[in-house]
Order: C-alpha cells, then structure tokens, then sequence
C-alpha cells in the first residue's frame, strides 16, 4: 500500500516536471520567433520606406529635368527668336529702296550768321512708304561749276538713313569761310541729286538776296537723321 502511493507520487512529480519542461520550451520558442517577426516586419516597412523615397527622389529628379529642359528649350527659343527677329530688321533696312525726288520734299535754311557760311538742307519724306537716303546730296550752285561739292568724310553715319513716311533728314553745307576777301559768287538757287536717282532738284537759295558761294571753299555732310555736334562741324 505504501509502495504503490510513493509510486503515483513519483509519477506524479514527474509529470508535473515534464509539464513545467514543455512550458518553459514552449515560452523560448515564442520569444525566439518573436524578434525575428518583429524584424522581418521592420525590415519590410524599412524597404517600402526606402522604396518610396527613391520613388520620390525619382520624381523629384524627373520634375526638375523635365523643368529645366523646359527652361532651357524656352532660353534657346527666345534667343533662336531674338536672333532672327534681329537678322530680319537688318534685311528690312537694306531691302528699303532708295529714295528718289519723287519721295522727298528738299529745302535749304541759313545756320548762323551774318555773313551766312553754312546752310542746311532739309529732304523731307512726302511719300506714304519708307525710304532709304544713301551717301551724301549731290550739289552743283553755279552753272559756271560742274563738279558736285566735296563730301565731308567724318560726317558719314555708321548705316544708311532710313525715312519713314514723314520723316526728315538733314545735311550741313559750307558755303564759304565768310571772309570779305573771297572770291564769293551770289546764288539764288542750285540744283540737288539723291544717291541712286538721276533727278535733279532745284533748291531755292534762303533769304531774299540769296546766298554767296565761294566754289574753292564750298563742302557738304551726309544725310543724317539729326545733326551732329563733331562730326557735322566743317
């Protein structure tokens, strides 16, 4: 009787033991398993993190060159475009045909005096269209004097001057050095030449007695939109 009760308390406290063995396996298990979950779902989360941010970058980048192609196409289109517009007013100018008697209204007024040495002539666009006024006006006073007066080099403008409709252009002409002692002749109207345009105009002289003209010291500018202080003084 005492034998088979110390056998079932044997028993019994080696089941009891196993029971506590199993638990504790059982419990280093889950804890095992556990940080290895814990770590497997953070590395994932990590991985769609590093994921969307390349993503991002990625369209960020994208933007920015998409952009600055943009930017760049647009700089080269402006300056493609100022380039041209530059080149087709430069073709315009030199397409404007020349100014012919037709097209301009000439007119001479004293500069200065007494005694009067410089006139200024006035050629006056009268047509509806632009026109361009080349070299220097071709001027004979006397009838006694067949050569055209000397042009004055440095009064020459850097292009061509281009009139539009109504617009006007002047030249400085030297009649004399205004000396009592030259050889002065009286004139009351002389005959003006455009570059390109074999016409001839005939000017009527400023004021009531005319002007006096000395040939051997006569000189005339260029046509230039407006008169120049330098280069228009001869």
């Amino acid at each position: 009787m005492n034998l088979s009760l110390h056998r079932s308390m044997l028993l019994a406290t080696a089941g009891a033991a196993l029971a506590l063995s199993l638990t504790a396996c059982q419990s280093d298990t889950a804890t095992k398993s556990a940080p290895e979950t814990t770590s497997s779902t953070a590395g994932k989360a990590a991985g769609k993190a590093a994921g969307g941010e390349q993503s991002d970058a990625s369209g960020t980048k994208g933007s920015t060159g998409q952009a600055q192609s943009t930017a760049s196409q647009g700089s080269t289109d402006r300056a493609d475009k100022s380039g041209s517009a530059g080149s087709t007013g430069d073709q315009a100018s030199a397409a404007t045909r020349v100014c012919t008697a037709r097209d301009v209204r000439v007119t001479a007024a004293t500069q200065g005096g007494p005694p009067t040495t410089h006139i200024v002539l006035t050629a006056k666009n009268t047509s509806g269209h632009s026109c361009r006024l080349a070299d220097a006006p071709h001027i004979q006073f006397l009838e006694s004097h067949k050569q055209d007066v000397p042009a004055v080099a440095k009064s020459k403008p850097a292009s061509p001057v281009v009139l539009t409709a109504g617009a006007p252009a002047y030249a400085l002409v030297k009649l004399s050095d205004g000396g009592v002692d030259e050889d002065n002749e009286p004139v009351s109207a002389f005959s003006v030449m455009l570059e390109g345009d074999s016409t001839v105009i005939a000017v009527n002289a400023p004021g009531s007695g005319g002007i006096a003209v000395d040939p051997a010291k006569a000189l005339t500018g260029y046509w230039t939109p407006e008169l120049r202080n330098g280069a228009d003084d001869f």
